[in-house]
């Protein structure tokens, strides 16, 4: 399977998934959503669990990722947590119906995926808290996790959140997360 396709099924489904949930969501409608039959979605996933969990990871692993090359690139401290926000806004605009089955789906992985995603989750924090404590060398690690899972939920509150114009929620989005962060 081409990356593209790939992409565009995990997208496709992530979509449905937010929109109709979990279990309102038939293979069917995810292959019919993508051009091609439900059966032959058999050909790249296992069924829709696999998708759930190949979404989840995939978006996971992108998140880490960029976060990773983020922080290294940024020249300062300053620099590095806004690189991180900046990335994390793009990521809460641009893909909310991943945050969105990642919140209510979240039961539906099986142990082993739930297992994989939080292991790359709690990565992308540790570069947050290594961003932060740069800044913030009083905070004790501890602290500095709790500070930036809070901003996490501030950032990702956006399908639910953002009313105003995607330039004016950017805007907010990250004086109030810098705020947050280094209050």
């Amino acid at each position: 399977m081409t990356t593209t396709r790939r992409q565009q099924i995990l997208d496709t489904a992530a979509t449905l998934f937010a929109e109709r949930g979990f279990h309102g969501v038939s293979v069917h409608d995810i292959g019919g959503a993508c051009g091609i039959s439900g059966p032959a979605l058999y050909k790249h996933f296992a069924g829709k669990d696999d998708i759930l969990t190949q979404s989840l990871t995939a978006i996971s692993e992108q998140l880490l990722a960029e976060g990773r090359r983020r922080a290294t690139a940024a020249a300062d401290g300053d620099a590095g947590l806004d690189a991180l926000i900046a990335w994390h806004i793009d990521f809460a605009l641009g893909h909310r119906a991943f945050i969105v089955i990642q919140e209510r789906e979240w039961t539906n992985l099986d142990a082993a995926g739930r297992k994989r995603v939080r292991t790359l989750q709690l990565a992308y924090v540790d570069i947050w808290v290594d961003a932060v404590r740069r800044l913030r060398d009083d905070l004790d690690p501890t602290e500095t996790r709790a500070v930036v899972q809070a901003t996490f939920g501030l950032l990702n509150s956006t399908p639910h959140s953002a009313r105003i114009s995607e330039s004016a929620m950017r805007r907010r989005l990250a004086t109030m997360a810098r705020s947050a962060l280094l209050a």
